[in-house]
């Protein structure tokens, strides 16, 4: 019984394991396919979908509008006491001014019908139609605007795990340098050749290494999560990159075009189209102005009887109606609210085109800021990259001199220290132009969403 037991509990196990292989997946992407899984699976990218296809039902709804509008009436009355009337008095031989209270009709009443109507015009409508097509218009660029955070966002993340995987390599050349100088020194150490202070000061700086190590290595795997949290990836699922910072290439730097169309920018496009809206909203208040006209019908029968049954035996009698007709609306006093909704719209539209204005400037401006940022990201990076060679020279020579007996061990320890320095602000200004490249694509509108 206790085998049968053993046995079944591992099975159990094996179908839970099998189960979680199931559910976790692996991928190895470049930022490229990073940035397309991202646009099918972040939800901020689902969501901009899912409001274009509200637009596009809002625009049928408003099309229905328009259109022929049919609905059946159905009508029962059961008057517990028949409605009076008074008949003046001299109908039966009464003296004149007298009054003869009588009712007519009968206790129940049912009607049943059609009726239907056809807006013929309307200047609201045909304004909202058009209100519509635009809104449809602006949850698309608000789906582009999306698609473009997200590009940035992923890149961002994407640049961020690559230099800490850079460092990671930086760190593990370090750790090797370090305790090969480490072993050398202890030999000479063991022979009398180094003093025990040459020994501990490389041992504190080759334990500081190995901790730094496991720290950039704690920091990748939440870089790693980062990078899966912005493309809309399950953190269970496993993420791997296929590229390196040597993969990279930085754009060369080109001189700006003075004149740049801001509309390239989705941020412009978004305002361009409120000020349609905008206009479309004072087309709207002034349309109300104008006469309404519908065209109704409608088809009922009525059927009155003193005993409920008799409605629904055949034997009521029912009584045919038929109307058509024309209905105008003609909007006459209002108290003045009409033209303050004008007022507003106008004002409305003015503050949305001094917005337009003042875009238009800053764009300017943010374009000249990130071109300046990035010429001189670039130019730094290059710099700190000769410093970081110079570093590792002096390093180079510095173990050379101490090997040979014509060099201290300070001075390898500040040449090691000097280099470690290099590589990181190698690494910074890596990771600046890296950032740099993001926000001058985003200025120039140049980032690519499909």
């Amino acid at each position: 019984m206790k085998n049968r037991l053993l046995i079944a509990g591992f099975w159990l196990l094996s179908l839970t394991a099998a189960k979680a292989q199931d559910t976790v997946s692996s991928f190895t992407f470049n930022l490229e396919e990073c940035i397309d899984y991202a646009f099918n699976n972040q939800y901020g990218v689902k969501n901009a979908e899912l409001d274009v296809e509200m637009a596009e039902s809002v625009v049928k709804e408003t099309i229905g509008g328009g259109l022929p509008q049919v609905s059946g009436v159905l009508n029962f009355q059961d008057y517990l006491k028949l409605p009076t009337q008074l008949i003046p008095g001299e109908f039966f031989g009464q003296e004149p001014g007298t009054y003869i209270p009588v009712q007519f009709g009968t206790q129940f009443a049912l009607t049943y019908g059609l009726e239907a109507t056809q807006l013929l015009f309307d200047g609201s409508y045909f304004v909202g139609l058009q209100a519509s097509k635009v809104y449809k218009e602006l949850s698309e660029k608000n789906l582009r605007r999306s698609r473009i955070e997200t590009a940035i966002a992923v890149s961002k993340a994407y640049y961020t795990t690559l230099v800490t995987e850079e460092r990671l390599q930086l760190t593990d050349v370090n750790i090797a340098r370090l305790k090969r100088q480490l072993d050398e020194t202890q030999a000479l150490y063991e022979n009398g050749f180094a003093e025990k202070i040459d020994m501990d000061r490389l041992q504190v700086m080759y334990n500081n290494t190995l901790t730094e190590r496991e720290n950039l290595t704690r920091l990748a795997a939440l870089n790693i999560q980062m990078l899966k949290f912005q493309m809309g990836m399950p953190i269970q699922h496993e993420l791997k990159l296929k590229e390196t910072i040597d993969d990279i290439q930085f754009e060369p730097v080109l001189l700006l075009n003075e004149d740049m169309d801001p509309s390239n920018r989705i941020e412009y496009s978004l305002l361009e189209t409120q000020a349609s809206l905008n206009e479309l909203d004072l087309k709207r208040y002034k349309s109300t102005m104008l006469p309404r006209l519908e065209a109704f019908g409608s088809y009922n029968r009525m059927g009155q009887e003193n005993q409920f049954g008799d409605l629904f035996n055949g034997d009521g009698q029912y009584f045919p109606t038929t109307v058509v007709g024309l209905r105008l609306t003609i909007p006459l006093i209002g108290g003045g609210q009409k033209w303050q909704q004008i007022r507003q719209a106008k004002l409305s539209l003015r503050k949305t085109e001094n917005e337009l204005d003042n875009l238009k400037n800053a764009i300017s401006l943010e374009v000249k800021q990130a071109n300046t940022n990035y010429i001189n990201s670039l130019e730094s990076m290059a710099n700190q990259e000769r410093n970081m060679e110079l570093a590792e020279e002096v390093y180079r020579v510095a173990q050379i001199k101490y090997s040979q007996g014509v060099g201290s061990s300070l001075e390898v320890t500040t040449a090691e220290t000097s280099l470690k320095e290099a590589q990181t602000n190698y690494i910074n200004s890596l990771y600046e132009a890296l950032i740099a490249k993001i926000d001058l694509q985003k200025a120039t509108g140049t980032i690519e969403t499909e």
